[in-house]
């Protein structure tokens, strides 16, 4: 017998989405009960049908379902087998069947009754959503693939399309026979036919029929969708599916490149000539003429098939990249018009003389050997024209005048048959601007605007991080050069040798420091951002070789265009400097010039101050993440890396003797590090960054205000390269003596102290930064470096660590540190004979050895007054002043 549970709810009558509803009878109303001022309806209502949920066998049993419909508000009754359902038929309930299983038998016997069926996902999403149970004609186990439209092309065997065409009926996606603009996923067992071309050409994913089958697995997780780029991405028909790739022309070098990424993007590869082979990709401006006759099945293309297949994530259509033998009818014009079978005709010889000019134009302007496009005489003028030598504006033919300044104009004067060398430096430093100008342009409408344009085949190629990174103030240094570049032109076309040149660069100098700086300083790594993309990401990589194969390109890579900008400065001051040789005294822009000379170079010194300051920031960052525990308040933006020293500690502090300590100066501080014992994982910043682990542990931030005196320690047979640091920290009475050896040879010990005396007098405004430094014998602060490198020294070293650490993991009453400083003061006192008061505060100290407990002093913490009292006739004359 049927369990039956009803939830009453007035509210709602039903809570299946479209379920049907009957139209209301339209009630006659009578003029005669029509009042005035009041209005009555008499309504016939039809009466309305109430979902009804069946929870079928196991179903019944879930308590996740059953309180999932009672928060949707639906009535639901339990069902163990078919044959119930005859007595809970009724006319005034739609009912609805929860199955837990779409493959046995009481779901078949459903589904040929015409009765609605769905999953348990179905009715656990629509609780958690709180929306209403959906409508559907066709059993819905869950809707993982609701609002997808599929089509499918290549399957030979109709009961695996059916099969694939049931799961996605039963995961809630669509199928169209067609393929249209509203199919937003193809399923492909074959990359042939026409479903596949307009999927590729419209941008549509075409996908594996294994995707549907790893849908249909993840069937019950909840909030999954098989459209998620994370998963779908992993069946996606890679490019070069069913292809089988022969190369031709290539080096060793990209030829193994073009192999590897033919078996990463799914295809396979074989030598040249093998008959398997389905596409032959060949280096069309090396290969003339192919080795041998290829078939009618084998496709021959350029090798921009070959990468743009990798950059769109889809096998491009080979008719659009078919190779074809080099065809050169300008050539054989011009040949044709060099014969000599008609010398005496004047016209053909004004023809060869215009012809030979022609030529020897192309040849001289084209910086592009050796191939050019046909519509390149109609769509690049002088000023398009790359310049792909090292020095950027070296290659460009100068005889030759611009094509702007032949065009007529009112105010425009006819250039002298004889031009001024003024003039000549002055059209040389317009067509420069203009080529570079050009360069610019190319950099942002060939690389920057289509890798940021939404809606790319197969996703962004790049994130926006990357991209700013890469382009960072292009545009802007192109808008100020294309003003500058226009007000050249304007001068160039009107040329008068009173004409002020030197006023253009002088209007737009503040323009060149906001733009420049911001590039430059940064091209480094955005020259790294690019090596480390194009390793990384395919993608990225085939749209640069596409991109830098083109004519507009030179052949010149990306980093090769952008270093131009680092360049451009540069090479306008020297022209400059030339322009102004050939500039009268009595004409007023020599002086002008110079003005504009300076400022260029001030904007130059602004970009290289912006650089250092830029560059010492990324130092202290590294120090940062290299130290592990560093104070945060090191980052500072008036702080700089001045010097890495690598020492070891002789005394007790600030380490123990023998350790091995790094000494980073910075113009106002002094930071402490020690070797770290034991190295803890990895750190990775949030823009997923691996940075290996820190190699130091962090010990003191010093202030160079605390440092009184920089000691030389004299060479001695037990004593090499050593150096001590007078300190008076804040909280402390007394001096402390920190002594190190250096153990690099690339930075004299010399030059070390110096360098650190200076930056220690500029903290301290004083002038005499050399009486900082005071030589002395290690025998008088009792420093010596004998043994250090000893294993007998290393093996004492490491028994006195173990014996520290087994002391605190055995010491079960801890004495505070204050108690012990007391207790070692009162002891020390009372030995000397003096007041706790007078006795010697040893800062730094860590109070835990043997020695310290005792009252011993450290040799070298002694009292630094009464000792240099005592000693007096052993030092030089600045001993009065150590204090």
């Amino acid at each position: 017998m049927a369990e039956y549970s009803m939830l009453t709810s007035t509210t709602t009558r039903t809570s299946l989405a479209d379920s049907s509803i009957f139209d209301s009878k339209v009630t006659e109303i009578s003029k005669e009960n029509l009042l005035i001022g009041s209005t009555s309806y008499v309504e016939e209502e039809m009466p309305q049908i109430e979902t009804r949920v069946i929870l079928v066998q196991e179903a019944g049993k879930q308590e996740e379902l059953i309180k999932a419909l009672k928060d949707i508000k639906v009535c639901f009754v339990k069902m163990e087998s078919v044959e119930e359902f005859e007595g809970l038929d009724s006319p005034e309930f739609e009912n609805v069947f929860v199955v837990m299983d779409f493959q046995d038998s009481v779901f078949n016997d459903l589904y040929k009754a015409d009765c609605r069926v769905i999953g348990p996902p179905v009715v656990l999403n629509c609780s958690q959503k709180g929306e209403p149970l959906p409508f559907s004609c066709r059993p819905l186990y869950c809707t993982s693939m609701m609002n997808l439209v599929l089509c499918f092309t290549g399957f030979r065997k109709k009961e695996e399309l059916v099969r694939l065409v049931t799961l996605v009926h039963h995961m809630g996606g669509v199928i169209r026979k067609d393929f249209n603009s509203k199919v937003t996923h193809l399923v492909a067992n074959s990359t042939q036919g026409e479903k596949f071309r307009v999927a590729v050409s419209l941008g549509t994913p075409i996908m594996k029929p294994e995707w549907i089958y790893k849908a249909w697995a993840r069937r019950n997780e909840q909030d999954f969708c098989a459209a998620v780029d994370d998963f779908r991405n992993e069946f996606k028909v890679p490019p070069f599916q069913d292809c089988v790739l022969s190369f031709l022309g290539f080096s060793d070098e990209e030829k193994t490149n073009m192999e590897e990424m033919t078996e990463m993007q799914g295809g396979k590869y074989l030598p040249l000539g093998d008959e398997r082979c389905t596409h032959l990709v060949v280096e069309e401006n090396i290969v003339k003429d192919l080795p041998f006759e290829p078939s009618k099945k084998l496709y021959v293309v350029k090798q921009e098939w070959f990468w743009g297949s990798i950059q769109m994530d889809a096998r491009a259509g080979e008719t659009m990249y078919l190779y074809e033998k080099a065809n050169t009818p300008e050539l054989k014009k011009s040949v044709s018009m060099l014969s000599l079978n008609t010398p005496n005709s004047n016209r053909k010889r004004r023809r060869l003389k215009e012809t030979l000019a022609q030529l020897s134009r192309e040849t001289d302007l084209s910086p592009f050997p050796p191939r050019k496009r046909a519509s390149a005489e109609h769509s690049l003028s002088i000023g398009s024209l790359l310049d792909i030598s090292n020095t950027p504006e070296s290659s460009i033919n100068y005889g030759e005048t611009p094509k702007s300044c032949t065009k007529s104009s009112k105010n425009s004067t006819p250039v002298p048959s004889k031009q001024s060398a003024r003039w000549q430096v002055a059209k040389e430093l317009y067509q420069t601007e203009s080529n570079y100008v050009n360069i610019l342009a190319t950099i942002i409408q060939l690389f920057q605007v289509p890798l940021e344009e939404e809606g790319q085949r197969g996703g962004p190629i790049l994130a926006p991080e990357e991209i700013k990174t890469i382009f960072g103030s292009i545009p802007d240094i192109f808008d100020v050069h294309t003003k500058i570049k226009d007000d050249l032109e304007d001068l160039i076309v009107n040329w008068d040798e009173s004409k002020s040149i030197g006023d253009i660069f002088l209007k737009y100098s503040k323009d060149l420091v906001k733009t420049y700086p911001p590039f430059v300083n940064f091209f480094e790594m955005s020259k790294e951002t690019i090596i480390k993309c194009e390793k990384q990401k395919p993608r990225f990589h085939a749209f640069l070789k596409i991109n830098q194969a083109k004519p507009e390109c030179g052949r010149q890579s990306l980093v090769e265009l952008l270093i131009r900008p680092v360049q451009r400065l540069p090479s306008v001051a020297l022209l400059l400097n030339d322009l102004k040789k050939h500039t009268a005294d009595e004409n007023p822009d020599k002086s002008t010039l110079e003005k504009a000379i300076g400022s260029l170079k001030e904007v130059m010194t602004h970009i290289n101050e912006d650089k250092r300051k830029t560059e010492a920031q990324k130092q202290i960052f590294d120090v940062v993440y290299e130290v592990d525990g560093c104070p945060a308040n090191l980052l500072s933006s008036h702080r700089s890396l001045v010097q890495r020293v690598e020492t070891i500690s002789l005394g007790e502090h600030p380490c123990d003797r023998g350790e091995q300590v790094t000494l980073f100066l910075f113009n106002d501080c002094l930071e402490i590090a020690r070797k770290r014992h034991k190295v803890i994982g990895t750190f990775r910043s949030p823009h997923g960054q691996t940075r290996p682990p820190a190699s130091l542990k962090h010990i003191h931030l010093m202030p160079l205000s605390q440092i009184k005196k920089v000691l030389d320690i004299r060479e001695t047979e037990d004593c090499h390269n050593a150096f001590a640091l007078l300190v008076r920290p804040p909280t402390e009475q007394a001096n402390v003596l920190l002594s190190f050896q250096m153990t690099s040879d690339e930075l004299p010990k010399e030059n070390w102290l110096k360098m650190l005396c200076r930056h220690v007098a500029n903290t301290i405004c004083k002038a005499d930064a050399e009486n900082l430094i005071y030589t002395a014998d290690p025998e008088t602060f009792e420093v010596n470096t004998k043994d250090m490198d000893s294993t007998l020294s290393r093996a004492s070293r490491a028994i006195k660590k173990t014996s520290k650490k087994v002391t605190r993991a055995f010491s079960f009453s801890k004495t505070p540190k204050r108690a012990l400083r007391r207790a070692l003061m009162t002891s020390h006192s009372s030995g000397e004979g003096r007041s706790p008061s007078s006795s010697d505060k040893h800062g730094m100290s860590r109070l835990s050895s043997t020695s310290s407990l005792a009252g011993i002093p450290s040799p070298s913490l002694v009292s630094l007054p009464s000792f240099f009292e005592r000693r007096s006739h052993t030092l030089s004359r600045s001993t009065t002043h150590l204090i």
